[in-house]
């Protein structure tokens, strides 16, 4: 049977954020997608979850950030 690795409460994870400044938990094991930089070195899902939760304070992303600024 094969399990989703999104969704292994007890696996390794990275934060990993685009262009636009959207984050992502993404699995350790996996390599991360083109496009998408490293912000948080491994841990559990609940630590990368509480840095997502920390840091993406603002879901819009940087291009309509830009676009509503003028």
């Amino acid at each position: 049977m094969a399990t989703n690795p999104f969704e292994d409460s007890q696996g390794r994870y990275v934060v990993l954020a685009n262009e636009e400044g959207q984050y992502s938990l993404w699995p350790a094991r996996i390599q991360q997608p083109a496009g998408w930089e490293l912000v948080k070195d491994e841990g559990s899902k609940q630590e990368c979850g509480e840095f997502i939760e920390a840091n993406w304070t603002d879901m819009r992303p940087r291009s309509v950030v830009a676009a509503m600024s003028g």
